[in-house]
């Protein structure tokens, strides 16, 4: 029998190579999304990161609507940022919708109903009652994000869009506007001919309560 010093090794250890671990037994890379040294919440980047690394958003684009800071971000399928803007939200703080609320006239909803729904969204390009193309987010309760609407100059709500106050962007019944250029360019071009996934943060709820399959991306 040879002597076990002169038995020939592996090609791995004659190399001084590092043993190759089995592919099974590796944790899949973590994704993230790109946000182009754009700077954003905390809560919106857990939150797109998460979306990416899941894959929550079944390859499709998707868009952020950061209430805390009234602002939209809109991302491709990959979780590219394509776009950031100032959004103006509905007037209340809060996290839900009253039930019924989208069948009821504007008139009828009282100041403390006004919210902006948090949630996940499938949403489209759709028309509303006067034609005008918008992008139905949830529909059951009427919330649409669209261009803003400046009709009423007691709103002030281009002035509004342009402060750098947050309590200045709380004014509507709860649908998300933004200036016109950005739906046109990034809204309407990303959602043409395709569906996406909006996702709304909360105010008040924690972001796990909202979403429930989040996990945080370390």
């Amino acid at each position: 029998m040879a002597d076990a010093s002169q038995q020939p090794q592996s090609a791995a250890v004659q190399q001084g190579a590092t043993p190759v671990v089995a592919a099974s037994r590796l944790s899949p890379p973590t994704k993230r999304a790109n946000f182009n040294s754009e700077e954003v919440s905390s809560q919106a980047r857990a939150t797109a990161n998460w979306i990416v690394d899941s894959g929550d958003n079944l390859g499709m684009p998707f868009m952020l609507v950061d209430k805390q800071r009234a602002q939209v971000l809109m991302f491709d399928a990959n979780g590219q940022l394509s776009g950031v803007s100032p959004a103006l939200l509905g007037l209340a703080v809060g996290d839900d919708s009253v039930p019924g609320i989208g069948e009821r006239p504007l008139w009828s909803i009282r100041p403390e109903e006004r919210t902006t729904p948090a949630g996940r969204f499938v949403a489209s390009l759709g028309r509303n009652i006067k034609g005008k193309e918008i992008l139905w987010v949830d529909y059951e309760s009427a919330i649409s994000l669209h261009p803003v609407v400046t009709s009423n100059s007691k709103e002030r709500r281009a002035e509004r869009l342009a402060s750098p106050h947050t309590h200045d962007k709380r004014i509507s019944y709860g649908c998300i506007n933004v200036p016109q250029e950005f739906f046109t360019r990034v809204v309407g071009e990303t959602f043409k001919d395709t569906a996406g996934v909006v996702y709304v943060l909360p105010d008040i709820r924690p972001i796990h309560a909202v979403f429930t399959s989040y996990y945080e991306v370390k």
